[in-house]
């Protein structure tokens, strides 16, 4: 398949997970893809695995500054940019009467302030058939035990998409929101531990987790021109645990 034949795309969190899933579908696809990430030797590893379309930059998505950094890498080599992916987030269990300042600042400058960021400095590469992915969660809309601040966070996520694709009319630059459910990646599996996500697979009616490789089809079909009548809108690819 070519639904991205000459297209440029960022995936931040693009080293590992959903991320790495997501990176590899794009360039199958005809992409080339920066992903941008804060462990250099997972980025190291990410690139062996993606080949010669692919570019990785150092930093986080909570420092304005290494966002810069990789909007002027992407500038340099390509000048322009088709697709973002602000894919990057993260989320711990804290149950209410335990919840710290600490925690929620940690969780919203990543999946809040992040994205935003993400998405505002990418703004001046982009054009018309620009595609603006979010990662959302099936926690957004549901919410979890113990996960209220990442499941706000992710609330907040998805009411962006809504208000930007008001901001951006007129543009041809579309803004959409990607919501797993429970998806078998290293970071899940640090925040909850198997046995958390051997809980979150048997809420769903498909009684199993993502592979990451089915979140990065979806991504990918956002990205598409497949997808150029959606905006504002949320895909859930979480099986179904939302949407009962």
């Amino acid at each position: 398949m070519t639904r991205l034949n000459g297209k440029t795309a960022v995936i931040t969190g693009g080293a590992t997970g959903i991320g790495l899933a997501a990176a590899k579908r794009f360039i199958e696809e005809g992409a080339f893809v920066f992903i941008f990430g804060r462990r250099q030797d997972a980025l190291d590893a990410a690139l062996v695995e993606l080949g010669a379309n692919a570019r990785a930059v150092q930093g986080s998505v909570s420092d304005e500054a290494d966002l810069d950094k990789l909007y002027a890498a992407v500038k340099t080599e390509r000048g322009t940019l088709d697709v973002i992916f602000a894919n990057a987030g993260m989320g711990s269990l804290l149950p209410l009467g335990k919840l710290t300042a600490e925690h929620i600042d940690e969780t919203f400058n990543t999946n809040v302030k992040g994205t935003i960021f993400t998405v505002q400095k990418a703004l001046p590469l982009m054009g018309e058939g620009g595609s603006i992915i979010l990662t959302g969660s099936s926690a957004g809309t549901t919410g979890a035990p113990a996960f209220s601040v990442y499941s706000a966070s992710k609330a907040a996520v998805r009411n962006l998409a809504r208000t930007w694709a008001e901001d951006l009319k007129g543009t041809g630059i579309r803004v959409n929101v990607l919501s797993p459910g429970a998806t078998a990646t290293e970071l899940a599996k640090a925040a909850i531990g198997e046995e958390g996500l051997k809980v979150f697979a048997s809420m769903n009616p498909l009684q199993r987790m993502a592979d990451p490789a089915e979140i990065g089809a979806a991504a990918a079909f956002l990205a598409s021109p497949d997808s150029s009548f959606m905006t504002a809108s949320e895909l859930a690819v979480d099986g179904g645990l939302a949407q009962i």
